[in-house]
């Protein structure tokens, strides 16, 4: 009964090991559209000034979080497109 325990215990690190560069990726992704969600939020002061409104939602944080400042780029011109 013992020998289940181990092969469960083997199969977990053999699965945390096979799952460890995606997940790292998946946490840089995250804490990426975190910054970016925080980045669009600090815009909404001087942007109003400027006249260009971005929301602050999920979308725009992946965007900005994946792409950077030609992300910014993208989600300007897609707004002024829009209008």
């Amino acid at each position: 009964m013992r020998w289940v325990w181990w092969a469960a215990g083997g199969a977990a690190l053999l699965a945390l090991a096979l799952c460890r560069r995606p997940l790292a990726a998946l946490c840089r992704l995250a804490v990426r559209s975190g910054l970016g969600m925080v980045f669009l939020w600090l815009f909404q002061g001087v942007g109003a000034l400027l006249g260009i409104q971005l929301g602050v939602n999920l979308l725009n944080g992946l965007v900005l979080g994946t792409l950077g400042a030609p992300g910014l780029a993208l989600l300007l011109m897609t707004q002024w497109i829009g209008r």
